[in-house]
């Protein structure tokens, strides 16, 4: 009987409206009911881990950093002591970790840096580390028994763009633009087979993709490599890309995958002036008579580098009272080259070297017949010495059939990409024009 109750009692219950059963409470005794005394929790919070600061791999929030140079006199003991290091640790340092690095070899006007703590109110130092170059640091751990060891800073590549007319040098143009001397020198090599930058001429103008090396995102520390260029000159322009497809090449090419390497530099000297040209009758400005010179001069300070403009074997490094020190190289048996008037040779250069197109040979001075310092660059066709501004050099191999569709894919691309990039305008130097063009 108490079975069918229940079983109609269940049936009554299902078939009355929810909203009704919610009415009557039947439901309330199904809800869990809220511990007593207790207040309702909102969503937890964890605790907020702090970054840990990193310097030169060494936790920067644990020391108090300070940053110096090295001073004129000052040496990696005096250094030292002034922060708490005893003797026995810098000698311990200086002799038992000299291969690692030779504290002997701290410079002046480097940068390094000491991480302190504090001691009975003296600042101890627990690391210092010293900068050689803007990548590459030298960490001494100055606790314990001591320790020496060698880092680099973490590179970043960055893609980069510039563009700019010439109105003095390429140099200057540059600079005008926000590039750095490097680029400018970067630049005269790419094209040093291609364009005589002694004859550059105002109007023209560049266009540049290339990579600059940071470090902490925000420092420059050099250049890398310019991927693609367009160098204009003489109402002309002159495409170069760099192609590296890891087997076969690795260079410069132009748009027709031509090299733009010539078996010959355009010039032994970088961005220098021409002092005085080839020219069967000049008038000698030493010997004060009408002399031959079968040279062409460049020149520039004292002491800058002389390059081979080819590959070669040295035939000749010696010294005459007319030539001075001199270099003579022989590129193959059509091609000759000599450098005269050195104040020195580079090391290594003598009688029988092997040379690359782009070898220091040499540097600039004024030995032997020279009114100031400047080289004379000679050149041999076939045993006669000739102009070489008038020789029509030969060409380095271009990109065969096999690449050239590769190459074209992989050019087409970058070259749409320069030519997309605008030249900057100038302001008018009159001020009326620039205020009417403000108003126009």
């Amino acid at each position: 009987m108490q079975r069918k109750v229940k079983l109609i009692l269940s049936v009554l219950v299902l078939s009355i409206p929810l909203v009704i059963l919610n009415n009557l409470g039947v439901f309330d005794r199904f809800v869990p009911e809220e511990p007593q005394n207790s207040e309702k929790q909102g969503p937890v919070s964890l605790p907020v881990v702090k970054e840990v600061q990193m310097k030169y791999g060494l936790p920067v929030d644990s020391f108090e950093l300070i940053d110096n140079v090295i001073d004129n006199g000052e040496s990696f003991s005096n250094i030292l002591l002034n922060f708490g290091i005893d003797y026995a640790m810098i000698h311990r340092i200086a002799t038992e970790f000299k291969d690692v690095f030779d504290v002997r070899n701290l410079r002046i006007g480097k940068d390094y840096t000491i991480f302190a703590e504090n001691s009975d109110s003296v600042k101890v130092a627990r690391y210092m580390v010293y900068k050689p170059s803007a990548i590459d640091y030298v960490v001494f751990d100055l606790r314990d028994t001591g320790n020496v060891y060698l880092g680099e800073e973490e590179v970043r590549i960055k893609e980069k763009s510039i563009s700019g007319v010439i109105n003095s040098s390429l140099y200057e143009g540059l600079l005008e633009q926000g590039g750095s001397p490097a680029l400018a020198v970067e630049l005269s090599k790419v094209y040093a087979w291609t364009i005589d930058f002694f004859r550059i001429q105002p109007g023209d103008y560049f266009k540049l993709i290339y990579e600059e090396k940071f470090i902490q995102d925000t420092i420059s520390v050099g250049m890398g490599r310019i991927l693609a260029a367009d160098f204009h000159h003489n109402g002309r322009s002159f495409y170069s890309f760099w192609y590296d497809n890891d087997t076969t090449y690795r260079d410069y090419f132009d748009e027709e995958g031509r090299s733009l390497r010539k078996a010959f530099l355009k010039a032994p000297l970088d961005f220098f002036r021409i002092s005085s040209r080839f020219n069967p009758r000049r008038f000698h400005p030493v010997l004060k008579r009408v002399k031959p010179h079968l040279g062409t001069d460049y020149a520039a300070p004292h002491g800058t580098p002389i390059m081979s403009t080819a590959d070669g074997e040295v035939i000749a490094a010696a010294y005459t009272r007319g030539n001075g020190n001199y270099v003579k190289v022989r590129h193959n048996s059509t091609y000759t080259t000599q450098y005269l008037h050195m104040s020195k040779f580079a090391k290594g250069i003598k009688k029988g070297s092997r040379v690359r197109q782009g070898d220091i040979i040499g540097y600039v001075g004024s030995t032997g017949l020279a009114t100031g310092p400047h080289v004379c660059y000679r050149f041999w066709v076939n045993g006669s010495q000739v102009d070489p501004l008038r020789q029509d050099l030969p060409e380095a191999e271009p990109i065969t059939e096999d690449y050239i569709e590769s190459y074209r894919s992989f050019m087409n691309p970058l070259k749409d990409r320069i030519d997309a990039l605008e030249l900057p305008l100038e302001e008018p130097e009159d001020p009326k024009v620039r205020l009417a063009s403000l108003h126009s």
